[in-house]
């Protein structure tokens, strides 16, 4: 893994546990065991690092929405809870509900891409939504786009909650949203 990687690899770790404001330059040094300049040669600033990595991630939906195109609607949904299920495995939260916490206080540039990654998730989950809907495979009375809100909210809550709670909670409600579609 190139250092850049690694630099990248360790942010998403320290938002994810910290958040963007609680964590410097000089934090990722010590850790990966480089010169802060290091960092300045690949990311001149901190916006700069977390730019990039929400285009990393922007980029990283739209390649699994692209793999999954040609899918079912139930293939596709599933790909999208698989994103959840992955941060889960990890023991993280999601980038974009670890963000949002911190949306004014980071750098509107910063906070544009945190907006553009939600943006691309929402878009493409009511995409599957519309789909499913529309080949009777899923059900719902809500307009697609609220049910869609309603569904990465509780995804998001599920993953934070069942730190709480019990780690089973999270396979319960990613489960009951998949169920209460199919009815």
């Amino acid at each position: 893994m190139s250092t850049k990687e690694k630099i990248l690899q360790l942010t998403d770790h320290l938002i994810r546990e910290k958040g963007f404001n609680a964590f410097s330059f000089y934090d990722i040094s010590k850790s990966i065991g480089i010169k802060t300049a290091s960092i300045h040669y690949h990311f001149p600033t901190k916006i700069d690092l977390g730019i990039e990595l929400l285009k990393y991630h922007t980029e990283k939906t739209k390649e699994l929405r692209e793999k999954v195109k040609d899918q079912s609607p139930e293939k596709k949904f599933n790909a999208f809870l698989s994103i959840y299920s992955k941060i889960k495995a990890d023991h993280k939260v999601c980038i974009v509900g670890s963000l949002a916490t911190d949306l004014h206080s980071i750098d509107p540039k910063m906070g544009n891409e945190v907006k553009v990654l939600a943006t691309e998730i929402l878009e493409w989950v009511t995409e599957i939504l519309k789909e499913g809907k529309a080949k009777k495979v899923f059900h719902f009375d809500i307009p697609p786009r609220t049910k869609a809100l309603m569904i990465i909210g509780n995804m998001l809550a599920a993953l934070q909650l069942s730190r709480l709670t019990n780690d089973k909670d999270f396979d319960l409600i990613k489960k009951t949203i998949l169920n209460d579609l199919k009815k």
